[in-house]
């Protein structure tokens, strides 16, 4: 068997290992959002809920509301304030500019419902508070981290920020923290010192966690080969792993031997796949990989 058979099997090969995985657009965006807010709700019910952890937003006024009015539980003043913030959203926003915003802000509060049937708590699971604080961040800040990467959002005071941003020269950011704050003092003045300070906490560390966790969904390798055979290596990149790469001519400084350098973006998979393949077709080749969170340009981020 030559080189090129060899080369031509295992693209085919690697085909077909990527096949499944490719999904419409539309249905993996779909699944994303509704994966995020999911591992949201759970982080509302299971740490945030039974702990008093108001963070702000409509999920911590709802828990501050539910200690004042008892009759409803977290997730049915979710609901309300949800739909509330709808209402105003279509009369000042009109529908269109909403968009998947009032897709997500019920479908939280569903999910925030149907894990208070599903997992009912009276009290917090553990008795280290630190313990379950970490959790009420993590799981929220990976749900939201996940619905923003994809272009979405989880509802909720986003509404109350895309209204500033129109009809006020407020900064959004400053006006949706010092909601926040006012939230957390609520819930110190009604929990205590205790839980109004691991409040404050949450919600610095909320903010840290987001912006990680987005860092890390955002992680690609950039790729650089030097091969004296760039043809394989080229087509690999294009025709099987569905990229672009830059292609240079070079010259080795030790041995003066022209050489091709070949540079490219990818995902983690990706990155392993041409790895192997390197390693198979042309193992005197040399690559380098580092990770990059920023890529912006066609293909990746708008500029």
């Amino acid at each position: 068997m030559n080189v090129n058979t060899a080369s031509q099997e295992l693209m085919a090969k690697v085909r077909r290992e990527l096949a499944p995985e490719r999904l419409p657009d539309k249905i993996k965006f779909f699944v994303l959002l509704n994966a995020g807010l999911f591992v949201t709700a759970l982080g509302i019910q299971l740490f945030k809920t039974p702990n008093h952890f108001a963070f702000g937003g409509t999920s911590g006024l709802s828990i501050v509301l539910a200690r004042l009015f008892p009759a409803l539980p977290v997730g049915g003043f979710m609901w309300i304030l949800n739909l509330a913030l709808v209402v105003l959203g279509f009369i000042f926003l009109g529908v269109r500019s909403m968009g998947w915003t009032i897709y997500s802000s019920f479908a939280l509060s569903f999910f925030v419902s149907l894990c208070e049937a599903v997992f009912p708590l009276a009290a917090p699971m553990t008795d280290d508070v630190f313990l379950e604080l970490c959790f009420a961040v993590i799981l929220p800040a990976i749900g939201s981290a996940i619905v923003f990467n994809i272009g979405a959002s989880t509802g909720g005071t986003d509404i109350v920020a895309m209204i500033l941003n129109k009809y006020t020269s407020i900064e959004i950011g400053r006006a949706l923290m010092l909601s926040d704050l006012g939230i957390v003092l609520a819930a110190a003045l009604l929990f205590g010192a205790k839980t109004g300070l691991y409040c404050i906490l949450g919600m610095i560390l909320k903010s840290t966690v987001v912006d990680s966790a987005i860092e890390s969904l955002n992680l690609r390798k950039v790729c650089t080969v030097v091969t004296h055979d760039p043809g394989p290596v080229r087509d690999f990149i294009v025709q099987v792993l569905n990229r672009s790469a830059t292609e240079q001519q070079a010259v080795g400084a030790y041995t003066h031997q022209p050489s091709f350098v070949l540079m490219t973006v990818l995902t983690r998979r990706q990155a392993a796949l041409l790895r192997d393949f390197l390693r198979k077709h042309d193992p005197h080749a040399f690559i380098t990989i580092v990770n990059s969170s920023e890529i912006i340009g066609k293909g990746f981020r708008a500029c």
